[in-house]
């Protein structure tokens, strides 16, 4: 294996390290440039910022669902 396949990753298509998975997202073109403006501003990848925004809106949901647990009285 040569330095730059190293660094480059497994080919389309296979899994990755970390267990991610490839997966084809389809978006309007304004949101797709709207995204591309913001991950630059955060210095991300436009793969990087969709995920980061995924796992904050997952995390979102669950403290808003434990939230909503405790106001019913569920621990």
């Amino acid at each position: 294996m040569t330095a730059s396949e190293e660094t480059r990753g497994p080919p389309a298509g296979e899994e990755g390290g970390g267990g991610k998975k490839p997966f084809l997202l389809r978006l309007p073109e304004p949101l797709m440039a709207e995204l591309k403006t913001w991950a630059g501003e955060e210095l991300r990848s436009l793969n990087g910022h969709i995920e980061f925004l995924l796992r904050d809106a997952v995390k979102s949901r669950r403290r808003a669902k434990d939230q909503t647990g405790e106001q019913a009285g569920r621990p």
